[in-house]
């Protein structure tokens, strides 16, 4: 087997995988999937990684059309797509580098690209209206907005139920959260759909040695452009912040749209949305910077 042949006959990677020398290294691939580099005889390497039981058949192919909707924009790139099964989704094998200052500029102009390309509709990413961000489903239902009910109902107010139900919250902290859902009309910030990776903590950013960035693991939909900044500064951000955050604002306000003046007073409020994932995933000990989230917008 050699990547033309791959191309050409993505369903026999499982029986090449069975019964011809392929090597397999596991590498990091997140908390849900096992991931493996997998070398051909010629030297030739790509990524593949397993479906998380029990996560439905469909769930490699959402985050397959998520990748190449994103791709489509000719913004920010991602790795080519190269097996998609049920089972099994294989892509292009990136040699990670270094984010370098040009790097980090580059990153941050091209991902306002592909968050001006735009989306049909909040929620919609095209052909799929059930996704996923990490094992949780995500409601990708098209709506005409406004953005901020869409947000609570779609997004937020999801999460905190599962995150209520599975103990991960206390009493306090869920009233907190309801009342920024009762308020959140009044944080202003409506935009038109945005293209959105829409899970992007700074490890879903793969650095690469050709200088570039790449965008992996997407929750893909139409949503809101400060949501995708807003996670790219949880967990301390990714190195070079202020030079992604310049490109981006430089390459918007180039193309004509402008950052709202006020989009870092709602950083705590797109960056929730990712907190109770992880307190729904994860259990309570996230729950401490939900709350300090909440209370972020409650002091407006």
């Amino acid at each position: 087997m050699d990547m033309a042949y791959l191309r050409a006959h993505p369903q026999h990677l499982p029986t090449f995988l069975t019964h011809q020398r392929i090597r397999q290294t596991p590498v990091g691939g997140g908390s849900i999937s096992a991931a493996f580099r997998l070398t051909l005889d010629d030297g030739t390497s790509f990524f593949a990684k397993n479906r998380p039981d029990p996560m439905p058949d469909v769930f490699f192919e959402v985050e397959a059309a998520g990748l190449r909707w994103l791709d489509a924009a000719g913004g920010v790139p991602v790795p080519e797509v190269l097996v998609v099964l049920p089972d099994l989704l294989a892509m292009e094998w990136i040699e990670p580098g270094v984010p370098t200052v040009a790097a980090a500029r580059r990153f941050g102009a091209e991902l306002a690209a592909t968050h001006l390309a735009g989306a049909p509709a909040f929620g919609a990413l095209p052909g799929h209206t059930d996704g996923f961000i990490g094992a949780l489903p995500q409601d990708d239902t098209p709506s005409a907005g406004p953005w901020g009910p869409w947000f609570a109902e779609r997004r937020l107010l999801p999460c905190l139920r599962r995150s209520v139900d599975g103990g991960a919250l206390d009493e306090g902290t869920r009233a907190a959260v309801e009342r920024v859902l009762d308020r959140i009309e009044t944080f202003g910030g409506d935009e038109p759909p945005a293209r959105i990776h829409g899970d992007l903590w700074p490890g879903n950013v793969l650095w690469s040695a050709d200088g570039r960035a790449r965008l992996i693991d997407p929750a893909a939909h139409g949503g809101h452009r400060e949501t995708d900044l807003a996670a790219l500064l949880l967990f301390g951000g990714p190195p070079e912040q202020e030079q992604i955050i310049s490109g981006y604002a430089e390459a918007a306000a180039a193309a004509g749209r402008p950052l709202d003046v006020a989009w870092e007073t709602r950083i705590p409020l797109h960056q929730l949305h990712l907190l109770l994932v992880h307190t729904a995933l994860f259990g309570s000990a996230y729950r401490a910077q939900v709350r300090e989230a909440t209370d972020a917008m409650l002091r407006r």
